[in-house]
């Protein structure tokens, strides 16, 4: 069948079914398709789902024991809370499809023992740390406000490090870096040797 002929295939009226059926159908099998779609968006940011992977053994053990896991408030941010950008439903799904990359490195087992995540730790922190700074802290700011902090029921060095940071235009991740997993740093240059000695 040649396009000008599916054209009008698609045109034509139904001889079988009246044209309300048909839209009725349409709008039926769309609403189901979108809310298949939505419920596993939402899974997705699970907690459960985010911490299925074994390579997520490591950073789960250690977000287990940060204050955002267990605190005396009893508030609990999960992954998603951190790590999927919060606004509307268009920005979340243009990061999910974004992240089908992790898939990819799953089953090529880029992460799968705790030696190659060690090796590639700071660059995966990293990559996170500019994904915050470019959205301004903006997940941090969900449920942290600094207009809303009443400083003087801080400590005096906290108190005096967030009026420095409000003063200065800082946000939480100028600051706040391996809040909910163990600090990483930036390694050290590898030495040059010296005339003389031997590189191994």
């Amino acid at each position: 069948m040649g396009i000008k002929k599916l054209w009008h295939a698609l045109w034509r009226p139904s001889i079988r079914y009246p044209v309300v059926m048909l839209i009725g159908a349409g709008i039926l099998i769309g609403a189901v398709f979108s809310g298949a779609f939505a419920s596993f968006v939402q899974h997705s940011n699970s907690e459960a789902y985010c911490t299925s992977c074994h390579e997520m053994e490591t950073v789960q053990r250690e977000y287990q024991e940060s204050f955002h896991y267990r605190n005396p408030a009893g508030v609990r941010a999960i992954c998603s809370d951190c790590h999927v950008p919060p606004g509307n439903w268009a920005a979340t799904v243009l990061f999910k499809i974004g992240k089908m990359q992790e898939l990819f490195a799953h089953y090529r087992g880029t992460l799968d023992t705790e030696e190659k995540f060690e090796a590639r730790r700071l660059e995966l922190a990293e990559r996170v740390w500019r994904r915050m700074e470019a959205s301004e802290s903006a997940p941090c700011r969900n449920c942290h406000s600094m207009t809303a902090m009443d400083l003087e029921k801080q400590r005096p060095r906290a108190r005096g490090q967030h009026e420095s940071a409000r003063e200065a235009g800082e946000t939480c991740i100028d600051c706040h870096k391996g809040i909910a997993h163990r600090p990483v740093q930036a390694l050290p240059e590898p030495q040059t040797p010296e005339s003389g000695d031997f590189a191994l």
